[in-house]
Formats: structure tokens, sequence, C-alpha cells
């Protein structure tokens, strides 16, 4: 099952996911990661309208919405975005994200030409050695107060 197949907001009837304001785009990723955390600050550097949200996959919030919508928390592919209810995974949560956020990112809806086995493996490749590739970092740590705004859980 894909985080798409779910009906909108269907984690409001999860009893094991704590309360969060889903007005907004959340996105769920890991707090761990170097690539991770530089994502949330090109999120907070983009998102002017303060329309976004961030959750780390280790919190009560992320561990619950991950575990709802079918996937591991402890999964280096686990990456999700919430946006009006719905949920994306994978690369398309990633070209949804940054699409919204600035136009200079509208070209990453051309990835959706690929077929999505295609663009699921790019993920699956770059996820599994992001460590390796962009080492660890603490999203919960790190000093930009505008990133820490958007942090929940």
């Amino acid at each position: 099952m894909r985080p798409t197949d779910r009906p909108a907001y269907s984690w409001r009837d999860a009893p094991d996911i704590p309360e969060f304001d889903d007005h907004r785009l959340l996105v769920v990723l890991d707090g761990a990661c170097g690539l991770c955390s530089a994502t949330a600050g090109r999120i907070a550097h983009f998102d002017r309208a303060d329309r976004v949200r961030l959750c780390t996959v280790q919190s009560p919030l992320g561990q619950g919405l991950m575990r709802h919508y079918g996937l591991s928390p402890d999964d280096p592919e686990s990456f999700l975005l919430l946006d009006h209810g719905r949920a994306y995974g994978s690369l398309d949560a990633g070209i949804r994200l940054f699409s919204q956020l600035h136009r200079g990112f509208l070209p990453l809806r051309a990835l959706h030409l690929l077929p999505r086995r295609l663009r699921d493996w790019l993920y699956v490749r770059i996820a599994r050695n992001r460590y390796r590739m962009f080492g660890k970092g603490d999203l919960c740590a790190m000093p930009n107060e505008a990133v820490r705004h958007r942090l929940l859980g």
C-alpha cells in the first residue's frame, strides 16, 4: 500500500497519533540525517508564507504517522509529506513540496514524466546511502530559528 492509497485525513481517526495542526503541509523526515537537516533548512528558507511544519520520524507524531501509512520509521526510505489531508512519499513528496514553495523548483515536476518505478528507484538509492553521502546531523539541535519554529513533536 502506498501512502496515497489512504483516504484524506485518515490519521484523524487513529488513536495513537498525537493531534497536530493539519491545515499546514507536514513533512516527516529523519532527524538524524544530514541531508534531511539540509532539506529542513531549504524548506525554512523558501517557505515565506509559513505553510510548512516539520516533524522528525523519531518523534511520537512521526512514528505514529509512519505506522499509519504502512511505512517503517526505521526504514531509510521513509519520507512523508501530508498535503491537504493526502499523504505522499518518496521522490513524489519532494517534488510536490518544493514545487509549491518556489517557482524555481517547478521544473522538478518534469520528474513525474519518469515511470514511478524509476522515480522510486532513484529515491531509494539516495535514501539508503544518505548517511554515507551527506553525513549525520541533528535536526532538533540546529541553531536555525526558522527551522525550530516549524518543528512539531
